[in-house]
């Protein structure tokens, strides 16, 4: 991979370079080859995974079910207000 040195950046663009970084956790390498790649329509595209180990499940539930787990997990998602004192 080719090094490619910046010279006479603008103060303002420096600033504003590094805050992005520090913001999304990232070096400043990163995010300059990030908006190289947005502003130059090269993008990396990253294939969209879609799974199906689960479809044969999906909408098999009568209304009836799907309503009583949705019972049984309101008794669990209720919060106890002494174990948070």
């Amino acid at each position: 991979m080719k090094a490619v040195t910046l010279r006479n950046l603008p103060p303002s663009l420096d600033r504003t370079i590094r805050q992005r970084a520090k913001k999304k956790g990232v070096s400043v390498n990163k995010v300059v080859i990030s908006l190289l790649q947005e502003h130059l329509g090269e993008a990396e595209k990253r294939p969209v995974r879609r799974y199906h180990d689960l479809d044969e499940l999906a909408g098999s539930w009568s209304k009836q079910e799907a309503d009583a787990f949705d019972r049984a997990l309101g008794k669990q998602r209720t919060i106890d207000p002494e174990m948070w004192k």
